[in-house]
C-alpha cells in the first residue's frame, strides 16, 4: 500500500502544481520586444497573482509601459531588470516626480533596498531668489522645479560656496539617497527571495522539496507512532497560536491569574496594575482599569484591544488578553521585568546607572522601529499620541516594547493627517500642532516629535552636567544643548569613552531634528531609522527649533508647500478594528 500511496500523492502534487501553472508562470512582457522581461520573482499582479514572491508585483499601462508599485502607493516606471546582479531601475512616471516620492517612501516595507556603497546625504536648495540664472552648474531638478522657483540639490558635507549656491536659500536634507535619483531614476537591489520559485517557462515546482514532502508524508501515513506524536505536536502548536491572540477572560479568572491582586506593580491615571501567573512558566501583568477616571463608552479600553491587539512586533508590547465583564475591565499584558525606561531615567534613581550609552543607542534604535512599524508595517497607520518614557517598557534583556495604545489613533496608511477636536498626549511630549493647527496638521509626524523629546530626555537624564557651565541645572536642556552643539562646542556632558561620547551627539541630533516646530521640517520614522544606524558622523545640524515659538509660517514650510508635500487633512476612523 505505501508504495501506491507515494506514487498517488507524487501525481498529485506533479499535476495539481506543474500542470496547472505551467503556462501560467511563463516569461512575459508588458510591450514584448521593447519592455523588460517578467519572470519569477517579479509578477504581473492582474495576469499571474500565483507566481513569483510578495512585494515584487507589477503591472502594465494601457500604452504597455511597465509600473513597479512600491508601499505608501509609490508607482515607478520600469526602465530595466537586471536578473543576474538583482537590480532594477525605475524612473518617473506619468509626471510623477520620483525625487518627490522618496521623500516619504518606507524602503523597509518592500523587499527592494539602495546600495549603500552609492548612497549619500543631499540638501535640497530654492534658488528662485538667486541674482543668476544659473546657480548651478548641474541645473535645477527638472520634476521639482517651476519657471520662478528653481530647485536645486548638492551633497550635504560640501560647501555651498564651493557649489556657488550661497545666494540659494537651504530647504531640508535628504538623507540616504543615491545621485541617479537627481539625475535619471533610482536603482534598486534585492536580496535571493525566500519564497518558493513556482514554474517557469514550463519547470515543474522544485523537484527536490516536492521529494522531501511526499516521504514525510508517506512516512507519517505508515507509522502509527509518529502520526500519534504529529497529533500532539499540532495541538501543542494549536495551543501556543491561541496564545497569540487576545484571550477573553471573565473576571473571576483576573482574580485567579492574580492571586486576589496580591502583588501591585504599579499605579497610573487610568488604573492599578498587578503581577499575575498564566502558568508556572508565563507570568503577565494585569491593568484593572479604574472607570473614574476612563473617557464615556470606554474609549481607552476599545482603543488598546482594537490596536494593540490586531499587531506583533518585537518593539510593541503584546496584549495576552483582556476582560470586559459588566463594569469591570482588565488588560493582560505579556510581564517585563524591567519595568518602564522612566524608572531608569529619573532623577536620583540608581537604576540608571545601570544602562551604558550602547543601551540606551540600542533602546532608541528599537523604539524607532517599533514606531516605524505602527506607522507603516500595519493594514492601517496607527498613531501612538504619547511616546514618553512612562510608556516603553523594558523585558529582560533590556529590549524596549512600546505600551499604553489608550489615546492612539487609525488612519489609512494612504492619508496623511487626523483631524482631532481636542488635545491628546503628556504635557512636554505633546507636538505643537496638536494644540494649534497653526503649526500644521496632526499626523504621524506628531509622534516623531514625541520620540525626538524622549531622545533628548534619554541623553539628558545621563547628563551629569559640568558644574562650571552657568545656570546649566535651570536650564532647558533641548535648548542649553542646540546652543552648544550650534557654537561648535561639546555636549558638556562627562563621558569616559571617545565612543559614548559619539553616541550621545548621534542621539541628540536626531532628537533635535524629530522636534522642529513645523511637522514638514521633521523626518519620517523611517529616515530616523536610518539616521539611528549610521554612526552619525554625516549628520548635520538641523534649524534652530527654539529661535520662534510664534505661529507664523517658516521658510522650511513654504518651501514644503511649493513642493506639493502639505499633509492632507482626513478624518478619524473611528472605532475600528
Amino acid at each position: 500500500m505505501g508504495i501506491y500511496f507515494f506514487r498517488f500523492l507524487f501525481l498529485v502534487l506533479y499535476t495539481g502544481l506543474g500542470a496547472g501553472n505551467q503556462d501560467e508562470c511563463k516569461v512575459t512582457w508588458c510591450n514584448p520586444g521593447h519592455g523588460p522581461a517578467i519572470h519569477f520573482p517579479f509578477r504581473l499582479k492582474e495576469r499571474q497573482p500565483d507566481c513569483g514572491c510578495p512585494g515584487f508585483d507589477l503591472s502594465c499601462t494601457q500604452s504597455n509601459e511597465t509600473v513597479l508599485e512600491l508601499p505608501l502607493s509609490v508607482k515607478a516606471l520600469v526602465r530595466k531588470i537586471d536578473y543576474q546582479s538583482r537590480m532594477i531601475h525605475i524612473d518617473d512616471l506619468d509626471g510623477r516626480c520620483l525625487v518627490q516620492q522618496y521623500i516619504d517612501l518606507s524602503l523597509s516595507a518592500s523587499p527592494f533596498k539602495l546600495h549603500q556603497k552609492y548612497t549619500y546625504d543631499f540638501t535640497l536648495f530654492n534658488c528662485s531668489s538667486a541674482e543668476r540664472s544659473s546657480p548651478y552648474q548641474a541645473g535645477p531638478i527638472a520634476c521639482l522645479s517651476v519657471p520662478s522657483y528653481p530647485i536645486y540639490v548638492a551633497l550635504s558635507d560640501q560647501s555651498i560656496l564651493d557649489m556657488d549656491l550661497y545666494s540659494c536659500s537651504k530647504m531640508f536634507n535628504i538623507f540616504s539617497v543615491g545621485w541617479e535619483t537627481f539625475s535619471g531614476g533610482l536603482r534598486l537591489y534585492w536580496s535571493e527571495p525566500k519564497c518558493n520559485k513556482r514554474h517557469i517557462a514550463g519547470e515543474i515546482l522544485c523537484v527536490p522539496l516536492l521529494l522531501l514532502v511526499v516521504i514525510a508524508l508517506y512516512h507519517v501515513h505508515k507509522s502509527n507512532k509518529l502520526k500519534k506524536e504529529d497529533e500532539v505536536r499540532i495541538e501543542q502548536f494549536l495551543g501556543d497560536y491561541k496564545a497569540l491572540k487576545p484571550t477573553r477572560y471573565s473576571y473571576a479568572d483576573i482574580k485567579k491569574i492574580t492571586n486576589q491582586f496580591t502583588e501591585k506593580l504599579g499605579q497610573g491615571g487610568y488604573g492599578t496594575v498587578f503581577k499575575g501567573k498564566l502558568s508556572d512558566e508565563i507570568y503577565v501583568a494585569v491593568k484593572i482599569l479604574d472607570n473614574n477616571n476612563l473617557k464615556g463608552n470606554g474609549e481607552e479600553f476599545i482603543n488598546e484591544v482594537g490596536t494593540i491587539g490586531r499587531i506583533h512586533h518585537v518593539n510593541v508590547v503584546r496584549l495576552v488578553g483582556y476582560c470586559a465583564d459588566g463594569f469591570r475591565r482588565a488588560l493582560v499584558y505579556e510581564f517585563l521585568p524591567n519595568d518602564s525606561l522612566e524608572k531608569f531615567l529619573s532623577s536620583g534613581n540608581h537604576k540608571k546607572h545601570s544602562l551604558g550609552w550602547e543601551e540606551l543607542e540600542d533602546i532608541a534604535l528599537g523604539i524607532a522601529k517599533g514606531i516605524e512599524y505602527l506607522h507603516q508595517g500595519c493594514d492601517k497607520r496607527i498613531l501612538h499620541f504619547d511616546i514618553k518614557p512612562h510608556n516603553i517598557l523594558l523585558d529582560h534583556k533590556v529590549n524596549p516594547k512600546i505600551a499604553d495604545f489608550g489615546l492612539a489613533k487609525l488612519c489609512s496608511k494612504e492619508q496623511s493627517a487626523v483631524s482631532m477636536t481636542t488635545a491628546r498626549g503628556t504635557m512636554g511630549y505633546i507636538a505643537p500642532e496638536v494644540f494649534s493647527r497653526n503649526f500644521g496638521n496632526v499626523s504621524y509626524k506628531s509622534d516623531v516629535y514625541s520620540f525626538g523629546m524622549l531622545l533628548l530626555e534619554m541623553v539628558g537624564g545621563k547628563k551629569n552636567i559640568d558644574i562650571r557651565a552657568q545656570n546649566t541645572s535651570q536650564a532647558y536642556f533641548p535648548e542649553w544643548v542646540y546652543n552648544r552643539l550650534n557654537q561648535g562646542e561639546e555636549l558638556g556632558i562627562q563621558i569616559d569613552e571617545e565612543d559614548d561620547t559619539k553616541i550621545a551627539k548621534k542621539l541628540t541630533v536626531v532628537g533635535l531634528w524629530c522636534i522642529q516646530w513645523y511637522p514638514i521640517d521633521r523626518p519620517s520614522m523611517n529616515i530616523v531609522v536610518q539616521m539611528l544606524e549610521g554612526n552619525g558622523e554625516t549628520l548635520s545640524m538641523p534649524p534652530n527649533p527654539f529661535a520662534s515659538t510664534n505661529p507664523v509660517k517658516t521658510n522650511a514650510t513654504k518651501h514644503g508647500k511649493g513642493l506639493n508635500i502639505e499633509l492632507e487633512v482626513i478624518s478619524e476612523l473611528e472605532g475600528e478594528s
